[in-house]
């Protein structure tokens, strides 16, 4: 078992803004692999502002000029802002790190999260995060009066939904009854010990996420705990529930290096 610590770092008028919490990671990152800290998980929340992974796409990106800060952490580009709690575990792993099994461990406490409110959510195969999983395609609605037939997105791999009116967009998925994502995770591991993280919709104005193609992903939406459950929720109802669950799934995982395969020694035929 390994000791987890939780940093809050500010919420609200205290939210934090992206850049000086890119430095506070830096620095916990720098004590952990010294070990002069223990495992290390950052709450917080920022004003609002769009952060691209490094396989972000120019198409991907707010069409209108909006800033985005480029980061070092894997996935695509997102929105952070108010009422999303944004989680920075740094936490120092075996090597070589087992990368895919760190995130699974964030999306299980994130699940949970989610469970205790009240809400099912799951995994969706392919995709990193946790979602709240649609209608089957036949079952839902038309979209803008069309048949499935008729929808564009079935056809256009390169689909935008900003091009097409609201009825499209990313924070509409929950009336279009589709797929949407409750809770995003991207991270970067150096020297073992990993940084960036998660972030959660608890109470967030999906609506600024309809400005890029969220994640690089064109055929499902986002969604927040308040709008799925119909009630009021706030950060402060949600933040000591994750913490438990990040606790118990982080410092009772057992951690192992990634296997790695190694060819077998050629066999000499005559």
């Amino acid at each position: 078992m390994t000791e987890l610590r939780f940093v809050r770092l500010g919420f609200g008028e205290e939210a934090v803004d992206y850049q000086r919490a890119w430095q506070k990671q830096r620095e916990v990152h720098a004590a952990r692999f010294e070990d002069t800290v223990p495992d290390t998980c950052l709450l917080l929340e920022h004003p609002p502002v769009y952060t691209a992974g490094r396989r972000t796409t120019d198409s991907e990106r707010p069409l209108d000029g909006t800033p985005v800060i480029d980061v070092d952490r894997g996935g695509k580009i997102t929105w952070h802002g108010p009422g999303q709690l944004v989680g920075y575990p740094i936490q120092k792993l075996p090597r070589p790190v087992d990368v895919v099994a760190h995130v699974r461990r964030l999306e299980e406490a994130l699940i949970r999260t989610a469970a205790e409110f009240g809400l099912e959510t799951t995994r969706v195969e392919g995709r990193s995060g946790v979602w709240v999983l649609g209608d089957p395609v036949e079952d839902r609605p038309a979209v803008g009066g069309l048949s499935l037939d008729f929808d564009p997105r079935m056809n256009d791999e390169e689909f935008d939904a900003r091009l097409h009116g609201p009825e499209y967009a990313p924070s509409n998925a929950g009336q279009r009854r589709e797929d949407r994502k409750l809770a995003a995770i991207g991270i970067r591991v150096a020297k073992g010990v990993t940084m960036h993280g998660f972030s959660f919709n608890v109470n967030p104005d999906t609506t600024w996420f309809d400005r890029i193609v969220p994640c690089g992903i064109r055929d499902a939406g986002v969604t927040s705990l308040a709008y799925e459950l119909g009630r009021d929720i706030t950060i402060a109802d949600v933040l000591p529930v994750v913490e438990k669950h990040l606790r118990d799934v982080l410092e009772n995982a057992e951690l192992a290096p990634r296997a790695v395969e190694r060819p077998t020694d050629a066999v000499a035929t005559a």
